[in-house]
């Protein structure tokens, strides 16, 4: 049986992970005040961001979902690990050796978890093929086909190509040979299993390693070079596997991030060579699909890379397509989706319908550069592309193609771009702006029939309200609530800035005094690890804190460590204003004192009453309300 991780060795690997490097690999961040930085959330779709990192605590909380954490969690939740894995993974980019409790291992007893010993699997095959590509006699029919396209050794280096032996068992044979068992490599979809046993999945093909986001090579694309080869398709692709979703993977885009992330420009191509074709044009930013169209999750990947944010100037999406019926298709699918970015979308056709690749051979670098600068807005291909299908030389066929655009310019997302557009396109249709914009207003009117009949379909009752921590047994603080709201605040700077406060100030606040029952579960843990020790890291004391959490106000706990407080930092230490931290403890110390006080007056109003009261009570609860209004007058001293 596998043994578990040692606990110090856990705390390491969070302490040594830069969480903000860690989450930049697939969200683009921002700074967003003192110490944080944010972007747009991994786990749900939004416009707007609300996925909040704070490197200092080594946490992230996203205020749109709700979905919050440190290192480790993040790492488990993106990628779909368990807590070892994630931690193996951690350690491995570290370079880091873990060790196991009760001289047990790791699962399998290889040191690596399923993922992991995927990658690696992967990892070997890349190598395995691009050194046959390199030095093999019989890949001479690959280095020949790259050639003729215009790519030598360094491109096919600096993209990894490589190149399947037609024999039908040597990869197999290597990575075997390397430790690797029979399930890994099928699970994997490196090879298949037959009554021969196993077998190369890719044979006498020309080979691209297909990366994540990270660089990690998780799939292949394998072109066909044999006329005789027995698998008609020009190209095949890895089947899905535990590492590899082909609806979510872009193809460069591990080369592509850097690029896309500054100019805020993507560049979508067809294919693998057009997607090395413009990054040799000095179109750093291009992306291909792999053997599948491009969809809703290449999108979501896509506008966390490029920070595609609706309160920024519009970051620019341009797709390259061949000029036929094909391309006109993919042209009009994926602006079907257009709605789904806050950017603007443009398309791109070169003359004679050539690809980057074609064009690049034929014309040259700076036509790849140029058929980019001059890509037309999506609006307008959609247009055009639709109205080509009318003869708009006959009454018929302008009415017609009238009908067929009203929608799509109904669907533009900026409002007050319509009447130009109407404008527009009542000119290229040839009738009057007129009778355009009553076609338009016509569209928009069945459009919000038919939504409203979907909803109406989709949400047959009206739901129950929920909390946000429904099953949790743990409700939602009330933030309507001033008291609510300064207790927030005040565990805000402990979790944030744990050493502006003593062991006396965490004494000093009794859990109970709290109003809401979340916010004393959190305080409580604070409260058990104590503050910050000499010498100690935030991310070292927020990794003890989160073992005193309970899991209940896990999230909440990550949610306050990385919510901005509503006072202006010192810019030099990053700090709060002293004077607003210990106003904070006072107002939470006297709202405690206030309902004890609260409370023994009623008390002593119910021994008026009562005439068998006990005296001896009644002169205790008189020195408690004297002791409790002298300890709320010394409270306000404290902030005078």
């Amino acid at each position: 049986m596998a043994g578990r991780i040692r606990a110090e060795d856990v705390q390491a690997v969070k302490e040594r992970s830069s969480i903000t490097d860690i989450v930049r690999d697939h969200v683009s961040l921002r700074p967003a005040g003192v110490g944080s930085m944010k972007g747009l959330c991994p786990f749900h779709d939004e416009k707007t961001p609300s996925f909040t990192v704070r490197e200092a605590v080594g946490v992230y909380h996203c205020f749109g979902c709700g979905e919050g954490g440190d290192v480790i969690s993040f790492v488990q939740k993106l990628d779909h690990l368990t807590f070892a894995e994630a931690v193996e993974r951690l350690a491995a980019k570290l370079g880091m050796e873990l060790r196991y409790e009760e001289g047990g291992g790791p699962r399998d007893g290889v040191g690596l978890g399923k993922r992991t010993r995927l990658l690696e699997a992967h990892r070997a095959a890349a190598e395995f093929y691009h050194e046959r590509l390199l030095e093999s006699p019989e890949a001479r029919i690959g280095r020949d086909f790259l050639r003729e396209r215009g790519f030598a050794s360094p491109e096919a280096k600096l993209f990894g190509i490589g190149y399947a032996p037609r024999g039908g068992e040597e990869l197999a044979r290597h990575l075997r040979g390397k430790g690797f068992t029979a399930e890994e490599l099928t699970i994997g979809g490196l090879c298949g299993s037959g009554s021969r046993g196993l077998y190369d999945r890719f044979r006498g093909r020309l080979v691209w390693p297909i990366r994540d986001i990270t660089g990690e090579t998780v799939g292949f694309g394998a072109r066909r070079l044999y006329d005789n080869d027995r698998i008609a398709a020009k190209y095949l692709n890895t089947t899905e596997t535990p590492i590899y979703k082909k609806s979510s993977v872009l193809y460069g885009l591990d080369l592509a991030k850097k690029s896309i992330t500054r100019d805020r420009l993507a560049v979508v191509v067809e294919g693998y060579t057009d997607v090395m074709a413009a990054h040799l044009s000095g179109v750093e930013g291009a992306v291909a699909t792999c053997g599948t169209a491009f969809g809703v999750d290449h999108i979501k990947v896509l506008r966390r890379i490029m920070r595609d944010e609706a309160d920024l100037a519009p970051a620019r999406v341009v797709f390259t397509f061949d000029g036929d019926a094909a391309g006109q298709k993919a042209a009009m699918k994926a602006y079907a989706e257009d709605q789904r970015w806050a950017s603007q979308s443009f398309v791109a056709v070169a003359k004679d319908g050539m690809d980057p690749c074609d064009l690049r051979l034929r014309e040259g670098d700076s036509a790849v550069r140029e058929l980019v600068a001059d890509a037309v807005p999506m609006f307008e291909f959609a247009v055009r592309t639709t109205l080509a299908r009318f003869d708009l030389s006959t009454a018929e066929g302008r009415v017609r193609g009238m009908a067929a655009v009203a929608p799509i310019i109904n669907s533009i997302r900026d409002s007050s771009l319509r009447p130009e557009y109407v404008r527009t396109v009542a000119g290229w249709v040839g009738v009057e702006v007129e009778q355009m914009r009553d076609q338009v207003a016509r569209a928009g009117r069945i459009q919000a029939k038919e939504e409203a009949k979907g909803e109406a379909r989709a949400n047959p009752e009206t739901p129950e309200p929920t909390t946000a921590e429904a099953g949790s047994g743990m409700p939602r603080p009330d933030l309507r609530d001033p008291v609510v709201r300064a207790e927030r605040q005040l565990l805000q700077a402990m979790l944030q800035h744990p050493s502006l406060f003593t062991s006396d100030d965490l004494d000093a606040i009794e859990p109970e005094g709290l109003a809401a029952p979340a916010h004393r579960a959190v305080f409580t843990a604070v409260r058990t690890v104590g503050p910050l020790q000499q010498g100690e890291t935030l991310g070292a004391w927020h990794v003890r804190i989160d073992e005193a959490t309970p899991l209940a106000v896990a999230s909440l706990v990550a949610e306050l460590s990385v919510a901005p407080l509503p006072v202006v930092h010192d810019q030099a230490t990053g700090l709060p204003p002293e004077g607003y931290t210990r106003s904070l403890l006072v107002r939470v110390r006297d709202t405690a004192l206030a309902r004890q006080v609260f409370e023994a007056t009623s008390r002593m109003r119910q021994l008026d009453s009562d005439p068998h009261a006990d005296p001896d009570e009644r002169r205790r609860l008189g020195q408690s309300l004297y002791d409790l209004q002298r300890q709320r007058a010394a409270l306000r001293e404290e902030v005078l």
